[in-house]
């Protein structure tokens, strides 16, 4: 967790996005090929699900394309559902937890809600609740929740 915490503190400055596509990527990894991710869902490059079907195939830059175009799309939706003032690294880490939960699961949290009343140490705390995938806890989930909370921190 050294490292992504390394790349985060190295890219401050270089704007939301950058952040959250060096979080994203290095939790969700890239794969070319269409793969069932943890819970069966079929899934492409760096953790995109919509319109995936096994045996989908993109290239590296067609990857790279895809990953800006959706975290375009939660950017916009962690930016107009939070009415309290965060830094970019604050703002990347929603940009992640939304990315891997949906932007639906986003916008009904408890986090959600807790940041917009101000409780901004509850709402980072909430993000430890979600480390669940098929019902169980994921080593993976853990430590994401953990480097997105250590962000919001920020």
């Amino acid at each position: 967790m050294t490292d992504i915490k390394k790349q985060v503190f190295g890219l401050i400055g270089s704007g939301v996005l950058a952040i959250s596509a060096a979080v994203v990527g290095y939790f969700e990894g890239k794969r070319n090929y269409a793969y069932l991710d943890v819970v069966g869902v079929p899934t492409i490059c760096y953790g995109h699900t919509s319109g995936v079907a096994l045996g989908d195939y993109m290239t590296d830059e067609e990857c790279l394309t895809l990953l800006r175009n959706d975290l375009n799309v939660y950017y916009k939706a962690v930016v107009d559902s939070v009415n309290v003032q965060m830094t970019e690294v604050q703002t990347a880490a929603l940009v992640s937890f939304a990315y891997n939960v949906g932007i639906g699961a986003f916008k009904k949290s408890t986090l959600l809600k807790k940041l917009n009343a101000g409780d901004r140490i509850g709402a980072c705390d909430e993000l430890r609740r979600w480390v669940n995938a098929g019902g169980k806890p994921w080593k993976g989930l853990i430590n994401r929740r953990e480097v997105e909370r250590w962000m919001c921190q920020l």
